[in-house]
This record gives C-alpha cells, structure tokens and sequence, in this order.
C-alpha cells in the first residue's frame, strides 16, 4: 500500500465493496490510504435504516429487489432523500424520484455532460525514478477498488504523458484539467519540469484545438538559481504558480533549500516577478506533516504550517494564496490525536489556524483547498466532523472562501471500518450528487455563499470540443481558482471559454490516485 497506514491498520479494513449493503452512497466514513476512517455513527445507521427501509418499500412497488433498487437512478435519490431526512436539507431531492424510476432516470440524464474541472492532477516525465505511484495502482487493483487496474501488473508507464491523457480525457468525464509537478532538489526526481508541463499542455490543446489543459509553474525558493529559473518558467504563461514551502516534499531527508512565505529577501522577489508576469494565483502546499514526521524531519517542521500565510498575503494584495490541502496537519498521523486535539480545542492543526488568517491580518486573498483530507460522504452530520466544518466555514464564508470543498461519491479508492455496524458499498458509479442552491447572503456587498459558486462552476459547459468522454475512471479535483471579489471560480472559466448553461445541479465525481502533492 503506502506509508499512510500501518499493516495492523489495514489488517482491521476491508475493501467496503464487501460490506453487507451496496448501498449507492456509503452510510459511514469510507477512506483510501490517506486516513483511517471513523465507525460508523448513530446518525449515520440512522440514514442508513432509513435507505434500507425505502428500498423494500419503493423498490417492492417496482418489482425490484433491494440491490437492483441501488443500483438505479431512484435509488440514488432515495440516498439523498434518506440524508436530507437525518441532516437536513442539504440536496435538492424530492421523494417522487425515489418512488418514480423514469422521473429519477431523466434527471440523471440530464446531467449527464456536466463540466468538471480538476485542478490538481499528474503524470511523470519519461525518465523518472519515482516507482511510488505503481505500488499504490497496483495495491488499489488488488484491493478490487478498480477492477481494470486488477486485470494486470501496472508499470511505470501507466504514470505517463500517453495513459494521463487516455485516463484523464478519454476514460473520465473531464472537460478541463491543470498538470501540475513537485520540485526535489534532485533534478530527476521532480515528477515534470516547467517545461515538460508546458509542452503537454500544448500537445492537447493543439490536438483538442481547444484550451482544454492548464499548467503549474514550479518555483524553488531559495535553489541556486531559482530566479532565473521562475523567469523562465513565467515565459511560459502558466496559469498559476506552486511552491512546496518544506522545499524538497519528495526526499525530506535532503531537503536543503525550504523557505518561507513571508521571506522579504527570498519569497517577496518571487512574488514581485509573478506580479510583472500576470500571475493572480499562487498555490502552496502545507500541511500533511503529523506529528510522527516532526520527529523524522524537525529541521521542517517550521515551514510545513501556516505561520508565515499571514503577512505574505497582507504585503501581496495583488496575489491570491491558495494552501493546498489547508494545510490540515494529520494525515499519515495517528487519528486518535487527531481526534483528541480536537475534542480539547475545538481546533484543528493548521487547517483552523489558516480560517482564522483573513480576520487576524484583515486581507481576503487566502484561500484553502481540501481534497481527500475530509472525506465526508453520509457521514456530513457527524460530531467531529460537522463541528469541523462548521469551524472552518463559519470563519471563510464571513470572510474569505474555501476553494476545493467537495461533496463527493468516491465509488473507487474506498475501504470502512471493520466495526460491527454495517457499512455502505462504493461499488459502483453514482449517477449524481446534487446540491440545492445555497441560500445567498451579502456581506458589505459581497455575495460570500461558497456553494453557490462551486455549483455555477461545475454549471458550466466547456466549449471546447469532443471530449469522446467514456466513462469514469480514477481522477482527482482540487475545485476552481477564483480571482478576486464575488466572481470567484468564473474567472478560471472564462479562460477557458466556457459559457454559462442553464440547470441547477452538478456533479463531482472523484478519486486519488495521488498523495503528498
């Protein structure tokens, strides 16, 4: 597997596909190796009783038996009816399509060509040395989490330029992706250089003959040259910059070169020529640094958290700084302090550190993105983590905003707890998951609802040619960029020429098949 979790950890998981209900949506928190999940709790068996009793009932009056109601587009919107019931109104759902198969049938129909943008996404260059990412396929083919990866020995070239782009753009319902990389202060082990990123954006957007791929910028503070490197890098027109602030992420034991944010006489020079360049988006990675790596690499750990985020947002206006993963700490960590740290303080190490950033420096250009850190499937009113997100949501939607908060249906890369309590399946593809339009509220003339603008994001269709999408396979969304004021992740999409749609309801259908980047 990987180094997230131990063996005895593993050894008390199963693959949630052989969980006791194929339910559509799983009814507890299900995890890849990024976590250990929690068991399942008492709303969650909640929503749960509730999905398995609308399925005798709903799926009885269709002649169906309760797997094959799952397996349905009603049997999904019984998920999200079941879910509203326990939680809330949440999704735009109505009981009519659980009851009703071709009502259910003809929504998911017509979401079926939604635009989805993943930001975050890699592949590795020609010559690398990094064998990571085979051993991680090769553990999720047989896990039987992707049958297709089971089917054979993975090898190094299924991480490169030619199957990124067949699973990227032929095997998923991607309409537009940004390439991205990590530096290492060994040249060869950076998984693309500037301008292996640059060229593979060229390569598919001359083939699409469409703007359908984006590309980083990596800039190493602090390495020898460094300067001239990023103003050669910016002579490619990336889209956006990203920086590893730990410096070498991939061979921590070396790093020699990590550097901070708020750094006047190193970091601001970068900063000054992004400025020059046009860059608005500037993209850090932080966090994923558990207590059990501080003790491994120490010299880091003043670099991996968020103290320097603050004045360097507040001295560069001009720029938006959006830490990735949000900075949350505890990945790779032992979950119970990270649980126990939180029931103490009702805080979480860096995440609430970075929502508390906007009010303590007054500055609106710092943003978070969660990708895997949170997976919160059926589980969205449990204890910690509705207090979690209340946390970090009642700070940025006053604010600032969240950038990558998805609701997602992780149908791949999924095991639950081996607990007595069932479990749900993610055995199959979720047609959708829709959201009701979130209520709008104005601060000081600003429209500051973070789910309203991931909705009209994920709204828009890309005008960018066939994109013979086939299929789902394992990719990976970090959410939209925004640029300034209320417009948020509109910018990113008129780069791309997207035009505005009607339909009120979106879906993001997602997997890691990456980590620590």
């Amino acid at each position: 597997m990987s180094s997230q979790l131990t063996d005895a950890e593993l050894a008390a998981l199963m693959p949630s596909e052989l969980c006791a209900y194929p339910t559509p949506i799983p009814t507890q928190i299900v995890a890849s190796d990024e976590f250990y999940p929690d068991p399942q709790n008492e709303r969650q068996r909640e929503v749960e009783a509730r999905l398995l009793a609308m399925a005798d009932d709903l799926g009885g009056r269709q002649g169906l038996s309760r797997r094959r109601f799952f397996q349905s587009a009603a049997g999904m919107a019984a998920s999200f009816v079941a879910m509203n019931e326990v939680y809330g109104p949440l999704f735009d759902v109505s009981r009519a399509e659980a009851a009703t198969p071709a009502m259910a049938q003809e929504r998911a129909s017509a979401l079926k060509d939604q635009f989805i943008m993943d930001m975050h996404t890699h592949f590795l260059r020609d010559d690398t040395r990094i064998n990571t990412f085979v051993d991680m396929r090769n553990a999720v083919g047989k896990a039987g989490w992707n049958k297709d990866l089971g089917s054979r020995e993975q090898t190094i070239e299924d991480l490169k330029f030619n199957n990124y782009k067949k699973e990227m753009f032929l095997d998923s319902d991607t309409k537009i992706s940004l390439i991205s990389s990590a530096p290492s202060d060994i040249e060869q082990d950076w998984f693309l250089t500037n301008e292996q990123m640059a060229e593979a954006r060229k390569k598919i957007n001359d083939e699409a003959g469409s703007r359908r791929v984006f590309s980083h910028m990596i800039f190493t503070p602090g390495q020898p040259g460094w300067l001239d490197k990023l103003d050669g890098g910016l002579a490619l027109k990336p889209e956006s910059c990203k920086g590893y602030t730990v410096g070498d992420n991939t061979h921590k034991e070396i790093s020699r070169y990590p550097w901070r944010m708020d750094d006047e006489k190193v970091a601001y020079k970068g900063y000054e020529r992004m400025v020059k360049a046009g860059i608005k988006n500037v993209c850090i990675h932080k966090g994923l640094f558990a207590p059990g790596i501080e003790k491994q690499y120490p010299n880091l750990r003043g670099f991996a958290d968020v103290a320097d985020v603050g004045q360097a947002a507040k001295d560069w206006p001009q720029l938006n700084f959006v830490i990735y993963h949000s900075a949350y700490r505890h990945v790779g960590g032992d979950p119970k302090q990270a649980l126990a740290e939180f029931e103490r303080t009702g805080r979480i190490s860096w995440t609430s550190d970075l929502a508390d950033i906007p009010a303590q420096y007054g500055v609106n250009n710092v943003y978070g993105g969660r990708r895997a850190i949170v997976r919160n499937h059926a589980g969205c009113g449990t204890k910690r983590l509705r207090r979690a997100d209340g946390h970090i949501d009642k700070r940025v939607r006053g604010r600032s905003h969240l950038l990558g908060h998805r609701r997602t249906v992780d149908r791949r890369a999924a095991m639950a707890d081996r607990r007595p309590a069932p479990a749900g399946n993610s055995g199959s593809h979720a047609e959708e998951v829709r959201l009701r339009p979130a209520r709008r509220r104005r601060r000081s003339g600003q429209i500051s609802d973070l789910r309203r603008q991931q909705c009209a994001a994920l709204r828009y269709p890309a005008q960018a040619g066939d994109a013979r999408d086939q299929g789902r396979s394992l990719c990976h969304d970090e959410g939209g960029i925004r640029e300034g004021g209320a417009g948020a992740v509109e910018h990113t999409l008129r780069l791309c020429g997207a035009e505005r749609r009607g339909g009120s309801h979106a879906v993001c259908l997602s997997a890691v098949i990456a980590r620590n980047c």
